[in-house]
């Protein structure tokens, strides 16, 4: 992934993020690996911006490999396990980017809310399913019953054709 794709990313992920009530707070992220560079997530005044940029003026710097980095915005990764297992390094005041992390968690949750309810609706779907085929089944096999129950009708007995007789 480039580096303009890895912030595009990070962008989009965090566009609809609820920041109303959140501190402010700039961290720059140097990305390392596959589409290296730097990049910066501020919160002011209750909105969010992520730009392509350095942000000199920062209260965290944050060093992640670019795997990792999408890996933590798709939530596939919690930020602070990767930070405790040394795959993010964290330079200025971890406090800040614990709410950025928070955030990124916060998105993560969200997203999979969604998920897990169609998960947990799975199970429902498939046991109505199952129970609508018994239930068809059980109607067919009456039916059947039902045929076979029946007294079958005796034969009318038409009376023979008349053969004409040979002499």
């Amino acid at each position: 992934m480039t580096y303009e794709k890895i912030v595009g990313y990070v962008q989009k992920k965090f566009d609809k993020v609820d920041v109303s009530n959140a501190e402010s707070v700039a961290v720059q992220i140097d990305v390392t690996g596959e589409g290296e560079g730097a990049f910066y997530v501020a919160i002011k005044e209750g909105k969010l911006e992520v730009a392509p940029y350095e942000y000199y003026d920062h209260d965290a710097k944050v060093v992640v490999d670019s795997a990792d980095l999408i890996a933590i915005v798709d939530g596939k990764l919690d930020a602070g396990v990767a930070f405790n297992e040394g795959r993010i390094r964290v330079e200025g005041n971890v406090d800040k980017f614990m709410i950025i992390k928070g955030l990124l968690a916060a998105k993560a949750a969200k997203a999979a809310a969604p998920k897990a309810a169609k998960k947990a609706a799975a199970p429902k779907a498939a046991k109505k399913a199952t129970t609508e085929k018994k239930e068809a089944l059980q109607a067919a096999e009456k039916k059947t019953e039902a045929k076979k129950a029946e007294p079958k009708k005796a034969a009318e007995k038409k009376p023979a054709a008349k053969t004409a007789k040979k002499k």
